[in-house]
């Protein structure tokens, strides 16, 4: 993992392990999945997993947060290193699972999980701390909003 990315996993984690909801790394999406995004921010609910939305920072419509600690929603991200051939991470067969017509590749973190979406024209992360049991669970409230605004691929 590039050294970009790495301080770009760990700003996300930072902000997703506790706190005010503050330091969220922003993607930087290419135009197209940048509109894709910002319907998906428009469509996203209220509650995930029983958790009310909360505001980040910066505030971004490519980025959502729920409960505190805070499970957090990046849009636009750059394909996952384990899902990119030629990288020294590459898994074609990693864990993923899906849910609700979504499917999300499974990377557990130091303390929590990061699950991000396969097969969209957009990738869609979503952190969730260890706190909350089964982390699976805040998909099933997401699932409808990004198969609804993030077409898969063709």
């Amino acid at each position: 993992m590039s050294a970009v990315a790495c301080l770009s996993a760990a700003a996300v984690w930072i902000s997703a392990s506790g706190g005010a909801g503050g330091g969220v790394a922003v993607p930087s999406p290419p135009t197209q999945a940048a509109r894709l995004c910002g319907a998906l921010h428009d469509a996203l609910p209220k509650k995930v997993d029983g958790l009310s939305k909360r505001s980040l920072s910066p505030v971004s419509e490519l980025t959502a947060g729920w409960g505190d600690p805070t499970v957090v929603l990046r849009c636009g991200v750059p394909r996952p290193e384990m899902l990119t051939p030629g990288s020294a991470t590459y898994n074609p067969t990693a864990d993923a699972v899906e849910v609700n017509g979504v499917s999300w590749l499974i990377e557990q973190t130091g303390d929590g999980y990061r699950f991000t979406t396969t097969g969209r024209r957009a990738f869609v992360e979503v952190t969730v701390p260890d706190s909350y049991k089964p982390e699976v669970d805040p998909l099933t409230d997401l699932g409808h909003a990004v198969e609804t605004t993030i077409p898969s691929e063709l």
